[in-house]
């Protein structure tokens, strides 16, 4: 690492510049590799770097249970603090390849263990003037919203980046690989692998469920590889358009506004823009996604 620029060691730890925010590639991910950078020298390892952020960003999450501006503020700072954290470990483990099964669990879990935290204190903070109401407005908004957004935005991402660059850089996964190592696994007894493979095939069995044309055509793709080659650019050019929408689905946007609500102290705008603004989002960004699948699968 020590022998390659700063800008060369930023682009190597990028998944790839047309899945990545225009906000990631100037601020965040420039923050993070320095970060990266400064623990690897440190013999700190990407998971520790990732607990870490865990911890801050619930942190972040409770502060936002007080009204006062200090208390906000507060945790404005350490949730950017840990969405570096966030950004820092995956570019560790990129660059000295220390990817494990333990770091996929954690990264996955990180972001939810943020916003869990922060829908709890606004529940707490609405309770004297809404009681049961505010809880109702953050159950649907965290639980029927945001998490299906996140997953299907994390989906979609992944199947541009198996397209883009093959199975080495991209995630995707599917649920009956999963379900396979989890059958695997069963036979030898309980282990921190069994669990992360039980939770994770859930996982994507939920993002497979919410894209029928996708897997029709990819089944039928990958049945006539090479002979349905040719569509790889037609599919890239399709799905390059709703990369914005997957990063608008996913951190930077739903915290700008959690920011906003909670400095000017009217938090029920943050779950309500989750259910009002980003959920359109959600259904727009699907519904192109499977009729650019439903169509190209006609080719096939």
């Amino acid at each position: 690492m020590e022998k390659k620029s700063y800008r060369q060691l930023l682009g190597e730890s990028l998944k790839s510049n047309e899945t990545e925010e225009w906000l990631d590639i100037w601020f965040t991910r420039p923050i993070g590799l320095a970060l990266a950078l400064a623990c690897g020298r440190l013999g700190i390892t990407p998971n520790a770097i990732t607990i870490a952020g865990i911890l801050i960003g619930m942190a972040a999450g409770w502060m936002f249970h007080y009204s006062d501006l200090p208390h906000n503020i507060c945790g404005v700072v350490l949730l950017m603090v840990a969405n570096f954290c966030d950004s820092a470990d995956g570019q560790l483990a990129r660059l000295t390849n220390q990817k494990t099964v333990l770091g996929r669990l954690l990264d996955g879990f990180a972001s939810d263990a943020w916003f869990f935290c922060v829908y709890l204190a606004i529940i707490f903070r609405l309770w004297d003037a809404w009681g049961i109401w505010g809880f109702v407005l953050c159950a649907v908004a965290g639980l029927l919203c945001h998490s299906t957004q996140c997953a299907l935005a994390d989906y979609y991402r992944n199947i541009h980046l198996w397209f883009l660059k093959g199975d080495a850089g991209s995630e995707l996964d599917s649920y009956a690989k999963e379900q396979q190592i989890y059958d695997e696994l069963k036979g030898q007894g309980l282990s921190f692998p069994l669990i992360y493979h039980f939770f994770y095939k859930g996982y994507c069995k939920k993002q497979e469920r919410l894209t029928p044309r996708f897997q029709q055509f990819f089944q039928a793709y990958r049945n006539n590889i090479p002979h349905s080659s040719f569509l790889v650019p037609h599919f890239l050019n399709g799905s390059r358009p709703l990369m914005p929408l997957t990063n608008i689905l996913t951190h930077n946007t739903r915290a700008f506004a959690l920011f906003l609500a909670a400095l000017i102290n009217i938090p029920w705008l943050y779950p309500l823009f989750e259910i009002v603004v980003l959920q359109p989002l959600y259904w727009y960004m699907r519904g192109k996604h499977e009729h650019l699948c439903e169509t190209l699968n006609t080719k096939i």
